[in-house]
């Protein structure tokens, strides 16, 4: 028997990674797929996204570059039949953040909700 907790977890892990993978961040259809026609982003910048205007920053090459992006500290929690929260750490071109975001599961399979980055430093650890 399938651990569907574990399944839904999997799923978003995977779209989280996708995300970050550069041939998905150059393509509308990709990120399409991937991110809910309701997705809110508020960014390390500080910066408030939404689908659209991720999708033409990313296109534009504005956004956060795309990787390496080293990823760590990841965990995922199932929070309802449909949806599922992740928190991790990202590291780009030396820059920090904490990360969180809901996946949903739609009729077109798991899409990313909503986003949260907060910058970290690790000085004085």
């Amino acid at each position: 028997m399938t651990d569907v907790r574990n399944t839904a977890v999997e799923a978003a892990v995977e779209g989280e990674l996708r995300l970050l993978d550069p041939e998905v961040r150059s393509s509308p259809d990709l990120l399409g797929e991937l991110l809910h026609p309701e997705f809110r982003e508020f960014g390390a910048s500080g910066r408030s996204w939404d689908r659209t205007s991720i999708i033409e920053s990313l296109l534009a090459g504005e956004a956060p570059g795309p990787r390496p992006v080293v990823v760590s500290r990841m965990e995922g929690v199932r929070l309802a039949p449909d949806v599922v929260h992740l928190t991790f750490d990202s590291e780009n071109n030396g820059r920090r953040a904490h990360r969180s975001s809901l996946w949903r599961r739609t009729d077109d399979g798991w899409q990313m909700y909503f986003h949260q980055a907060t910058p970290f430093s690790t000085e004085g650890e």
